[in-house]
């Protein structure tokens, strides 16, 4: 089809809408189960405007009433086809916690609105209602995730293929512009969609699999993977081995009668393709219809962000990403997001602060290594973990030089980089600048990294770093900071309960905790998200890297201990961190002690934190010891651990915050320079001075309080001489 150049204006959302620009017909619905924000941050836009762009009339519906088929046929029967997508997040994430709890919140819905559950399948079957024999395609993270028989966390089995409870013609898996293209061109010519068996990074369903155009490996059925859980593994590690655009291979796997064929990935976009994407002419707003409902907030954060990359070679098995969007890394040119950020400076709703410079991992421009171009991704290796490859590539001077040119262009005043950083690849490039410009220009009082744990064995089967180096990381960053008179903070991200980690693990990982200071208010629970290495581990007890077998905390309960082991502070959860702590034999972590996590029972005193007030105005005093004087408010006191062993009361400085909840039994310091600070920067900074607290040499040199210095018990445990 002829490409024109568009008008900049929302695809049509309506009959009357379709009236207005004159069209008494269209070719392609797209079908989305987010609200409609027309940003290159959300897969229905993308798509949508790479058909608009394709030269097809494109019509959205967003959410529809999937109760009947009336919705689908609002606007009239499409020419070519529909095609459909889950939303940028699953859906069964987006509804359920971990613990399977149903959320109450929606960012991607307008007046938080609920979609259905699994809403590809549910509006994929809408349309078949609606349209008869109409071409329907799906796609989008839903269905990439689900595009073999996989393990469903929520109704605990092995569910077929999506593509068969769809009863869709094709689905798309990956970044989809490519199938999307291609699909489109061939169904405007008349081809029947059950021709179109020899597209890459799509799958399809056969009774004649001999149709398939590429070489190919059978996987096990989907009757073996539901009976056998070995046989689940080893579907797995192929469906893994063969995800490579180069060297991959397409996967068969029976279902009955009928064989699913998955084709080998798309090869990822071009610098110059993906520059074109980005650039089409999107509206980079909410569509009006949501305004008298509050708007869709899942905007927010995206509307001033730059996505300049795709891919990630991180390898984390519990990351859905490289799944879905691949391991081999590409890119945006430099004067393609200049454009980008440019264009910000023009919206009235831009206040110069460009919220993130970033994507999957957002220090990553291209390939981890020149091999990789030539023979694909190796098959049984890593490229991070547990130790850097020889052959990679860390070279970042092409994202520093992208941050300064970003940071350079007027009306702009902040630059941040807000997506996670890769620290272990950061640390190979020996001598980059990164880092300190980071510091000093990309961050604001805190930098999110994700260890996720301290554990060895734990951090191998999560495809992570071992911790020794996010320690290494942890200093050169005080360093960096130091060196350039900040005082910012690293707050960790942790998870809980992932395949291989036992309750002695988590233990472990609260000492470290308590031993640094850090209280995480939130802790991920892993999370079986459909189609990862870690929920294969989780669902059959096996990692299928090795087809060895691994322990895997699948209780409720079990995963309630380990989650309050590292909120060992919380009141409520102190019940279940001392059962923990009996299960796992290590009793001595209860008690007085400074590594102990908690008091016995009976004793439900908090911890504090704060600094004793002062002057002639009423105040609170805290103390870790007796005092003569009374303050003209409530005294608190005496606070145990003391300062002089590095207590609570030893982190407090001049000018901190300090909240005081008596009926809440809360004790602690709530901000900083008196500005108050969020839960996670008040941790962060608690830990910074915890590591940089050092104990005062004793007073005494001799005599009777020089005894009494080194002999005498806390009050706390007793006031006795050892």
């Amino acid at each position: 089809m002829k490409k024109k150049k568009i008008e900049k204006a929302f695809l049509p959302v309506s009959k009357d809408e379709m009236v207005e620009r004159g069209w008494y017909y269209y070719d392609f619905l797209v079908v989305t189960a987010d609200a409609y924000i027309d940003h290159p941050s959300f897969g229905t836009a993308i798509i949508a405007r790479v058909l608009e762009h394709e030269g097809y009339r494109v019509a959205v519906l967003a959410q529809p009433d999937w109760h009947s088929a009336d919705a689908f046929r609002a606007m009239g029967r499409p020419r070519y086809g529909v095609m459909i997508g889950g939303g940028n997040i699953d859906s069964m994430v987006a509804h359920y916690t971990a613990a399977k709890k149903r959320r109450t919140q929606d960012l991607y819905s307008p007046g938080n609105r609920m979609r259905p559950d699994r809403p590809t399948i549910v509006y994929a079957n809408r349309c078949r209602e609606a349209f008869g024999d109409v071409p329907i395609v799906v796609g989008g993270l839903e269905a990439s995730l689900r595009r073999f028989a996989h393990y469903d966390y929520w109704d605990d089995k092995v569910r077929r293929a999506l593509i068969f409870d769809a009863q869709a013609d094709l689905l798309v898996y990956g970044m989809g512009e490519y199938a999307t293209r291609e699909i489109a061109r061939r169904l405007s010519k008349g081809e029947k969609a059950d021709t179109l068996t020899d597209i890459r990074g799509t799958a399809f369903v056969t009774r004649t699999p001999e149709v398939c155009a590429f070489d190919h490996v059978e996987c096990p059925s989907y009757e073996e993977v539901c009976g056998d859980k070995h046989a689940y593994a080893l579907a797995t590690k192929l469906e893994y081995e063969e995800h490579d655009p180069i060297r991959g291979k397409a996967l068969w796997q029976a279902h009955g009668r009928d064989t699913l064929v998955v084709n080998p990935p798309a090869m990822p976009l071009s610098r110059e393709e993906l520059d074109e994407v980005a650039e089409l002419p999107y509206m980079r707003e909410v569509h009006p219809m949501y305004d008298a409902l509050g708007g869709v907030a899942a905007i927010e954060e995206v509307r001033f962000s730059v996505a300049h990359n795709r891919g990630c070679f991180g390898g984390c098995n519990f990351c859905s990403l490289a799944f879905h969007q691949g391991r081999m890394i590409t890119s945006r040119s430099i004067e393609s997001c200049v454009r980008e950020v440019e264009g910000f400076t023009h919206d009235p709703k831009f206040k110069g602060y460009v919220h993130d410079v970033g994507g999957p991992s957002a220090n990553f421009r291209h390939p981890s290594c020149k091999d990789q171009l030539k023979r694909g991704m190796c098959r049984n290796k890593n490229c991070l973990a547990p130790y850097p490859c020889k052959n990679l590539d860390p070279d970042h001077s092409e994202y520093v030089e992208l941050l300064r040119r970003l940071r350079a262009i007027p009306g702009v005043k902040k630059v941040f980089v807000r997506s996670g950083i890769r620290y272990d690849y950061l640390l190979e490039d020996k001598g980059s600048p990164f880092l300190s410009e980071l510091v000093k220009y990309h961050i604001s009082g805190q930098l999110k990294v994700a260890p996720e744990h301290c554990v060895a064995g734990v951090l191998d089967y999560m495809g992570k770093p071992h911790f020794d180096v996010f320690e290494k990381f942890w200093d050169k960053y005080r360093s960096v900071n130091e060196k350039n008179g900040r005082e910012q903070y690293l707050v960790p991200y942790l998870m809980s309960s992932h395949p291989g980690c036992t309750l002695e693990d988590a233990v472990q990982l609260a000492e470290f905790l308590h031993s640094t200071g850090h209280k995480p208010e939130q802790v991920q629970d892993f999370y079986p998200t459909p189609g990862t290495l870690s929920t294969c581990m989780y669902y059959t007890g096996i990692d299928p890297r090795d087809m060895t077998p691994v322990f895997a905390e699948t209780t409720p309960h079990g995963k309630e201990l380990q989650r309050a082991l590292l909120q060992w502070f919380r009141p409520d959860k102190k019940k279940l961190v001392i059962e923990a702590l009996k299960k796992a034999g290590r009793e001595d972590l209860i008690g007085y002690g400074p590594k102990c996590l908690v008091r016995p029972y009976g004793d439900d005193r908090a911890m504090p934190h704060g600094k004793s007030g002062g002057g002639k105005k009423p105040s609170a005093a805290q103390t870790g010891g007796r005092r003569n004087d009374a303050p003209r408010g409530g005294p608190i006191g005496p606070v145990s651990p003391e300062a002089a062993v590095g207590g609570p009361i030893a982190l407090v400085e001049e000018g901190d915050l300090i909240r005081i909840d008596v009926p809440g039994r809360v004790l602690a310091i709530v901000g900083v320079k008196g500005e108050e600070k969020t839960p996670g920067e008040i941790d962060a900074i608690l830990a910074a001075r915890r590591a940089r607290w050092q104990a005062k040499p004793p007073k005494y040199k001799k005599g009777l309080l020089k005894r009494y210095t080194e002999h005498a018990v806390s009050p706390m445990k007793g006031a006795y001489m050892e």
